[in-house]
């Protein structure tokens, strides 16, 4: 396992540098800079990130992406720890890791800076956390119960005072465990918002369907208590400004996201997250759980999940927390199964590999960048577009403000064309950008002083709103005729706005 771990991370690192930030990363750099208990769309943690990482070189890809590459790492970690919390030996250990670092959602999260892949490494870890809880847990009853029962063979010579305070230890040492999951869950929803559907479904599955006892403890109410203090200051954000994460979330269910999906798409696409030919794997590994009754629960969070965020509208990847555990189950007797046979082991290896590799491609900047237009790669991996032209995008925009005067203000449609200027705009004397999109509309209007105003991705139509005079001043090109969200937006120099902005921003909010 640690040699697959070791791989994976390697593969990562390479791959880090080629292309460019996504505009996400950008965005994360510029909340990073406006350090806040909380945003409009996500709570502290990633911007964080991206702002200590940026402090020891703000110039570095490789280091902004670091962090995603540790927590992608952990996941892999994570998969090879929990087969062996199902009693898989080296064998599945490994084959389980190798499968999690063979899919293509895990690479493509682990290559870019996110809440998502942050997220994936929280749910991980409170995944393998809540099985050595269950094992700890399931090895012996609570101790009154514990004396009672039938000594183990390796017991049978102790005295019954003994195995009592061997009981005893067991069992006051394994709800402890709810203590670093509480921490965990708590870091997790400074992060990621959505990990509340995660831990609640689990804990419903739970009380539901068992082990209760898991819960009859004091570590139980301990965990929460920390969980909630350490979610607190986002909470009290979230509410001073109206709850805005909220209407952030509806937006994204009304398919305002450039990775929305709908119903069918959001089904369609839980075969493809992990890899169409790891589908066997991880539909066995559900089977698996759902026949366990100790782990039963997991298999009904899955199933709740599915249906709660098929229902509401959610993103694909909003499962894709699940599949870790999903395919550890399934890795356990695939590996028993497998035993000494060298030409099952390599028929196994190779369908991985082949996962790997395709996944890779997909995911991973892999092909040249000259070759991406005429590559199934954009159609598949929309987040692969999102990371290519920003620098020739900016130098684009600096061409026209070196057209005008001295007091110009830029406006841009979304966060990350704002994102760019900031990161690449000072070699043209571009100001700080303003825009109405999430939290850059909390971050102010521009100066009712400026007498210019040079706007990207917004069209005539709507910034008639805001100006009286406006004029075309070209668009947006990458060079490489690839189709992505900012490939032949307008630029507009505007004039004469129809009032001072304290009046007109409001009219400029909007969340997506």
């Amino acid at each position: 396992m640690p040699i697959v771990a070791a791989i994976f991370a390697v593969v990562l690192a390479v791959c880090t540098p080629r292309y460019g930030y996504h505009r996400d990363e950008l965005y994360f750099l510029a909340a990073g800079r406006h350090l806040d208990w909380g945003y409009p769309d996500q709570p502290p943690l990633t911007p964080l990130l991206a702002k200590l990482m940026s402090a020891i070189d703000p110039d570095s890809l490789f280091l902004l992406r670091l962090p995603a590459l540790v927590a992608a790492t952990v996941v892999v970690v994570c998969a090879g720890l929990m087969a062996r919390e199902f009693g898989g030996g080296r064998a599945a250990q490994a084959l389980a890791a190798a499968t999690v670092a063979s899919a293509a959602m895990v690479m493509g999260m682990g290559h870019m800076l996110s809440t998502a892949v942050v997220e994936l490494a929280v749910w991980s870890v409170v995944s393998l956390l809540v099985l050595k809880l269950m094992r700890q847990i399931g090895v012996v009853d609570p101790p009154s119960e514990a004396v009672a029962a039938s000594p183990s063979p390796t017991d049978a010579a102790a005295t019954a005072g003994e195995r009592q305070t061997r009981n005893e230890a067991a069992w006051l040492s394994g709800p402890r465990w709810w203590v670093p999951i509480g921490v965990v869950v708590g870091v997790g929803l400074q992060n990621k918002l959505l990990l509340i559907f995660l831990v609640l479904a689990l804990l419903i599955c739970l009380l539901l369907l068992g082990p209760r006892k898991l819960f009859a403890t004091k570590y139980f109410p301990i965990a929460v208590g920390i969980a909630a203090l350490i979610w607190a200051p986002n909470l009290v954000w979230q509410a001073r400004n109206g709850w805005p994460q909220w209407e952030m979330s509806q937006e994204i269910a009304g398919g305002s996201s450039g990775t929305s999906d709908s119903p069918i798409m959001f089904v369609l696409l839980q075969f493809g997250l992990m890899g169409a030919v790891l589908v066997p794997l991880w539909a066995f590994g559900l089977w698996r759980l759902a026949r366990d009754a100790r782990y039963r629960a997991f298999a009904a969070a899955y199933v709740l999940l599915f249906v709660v965020f098929l229902v509401t509208g959610g993103k694909a990847y909003y499962l894709g927390a699940m599949y870790p555990i999903l395919l550890a189950a399934g890795a356990v007797p695939l590996a028993t199964w497998l035993g000494q046979r060298r030409i099952r082991w390599a028929a196994v290896s190779f369908v991985v590999a082949v996962n790997a590799v395709v996944g890779a491609v997909l995911f991973l900047p892999i092909l040249p960048v000259s070759t991406m237009k005429d590559s199934p790669v954009l159609a598949v991996n929309y987040d692969a577009g999102e990371t290519i032209g920003w620098p020739d995008f900016v130098r684009q925009i600096g061409d026209v403000r070196a057209r005008l005067g001295d007091n110009v203000a830029v406006l841009t449609a979304n966060y990350g064309e704002a994102g760019a200027i900031e990161r690449f705009g000072a070699p043209y004397n571009l100001p700080r950008p303003h825009s109405g999109h999430n939290a850059y509309w909390w971050w102010g209007p521009p100066s009712d002083t400026a007498t210019e105003y040079l706007t990207v991705g917004m069209d005539r139509d709507y910034l008639a709103r805001f100006f009286t005079d406006i004029q075309p001043a070209g668009q947006l090109d990458n060079g490489l005729d690839l189709d992505n969200d900012e490939q032949g937006e307008p630029l507009f120099i505007c004039r004469n706005p129809r009032g001072p902005w304290s009046e007109l921003w409001p009219k400029a909010k909007h969340l997506g």
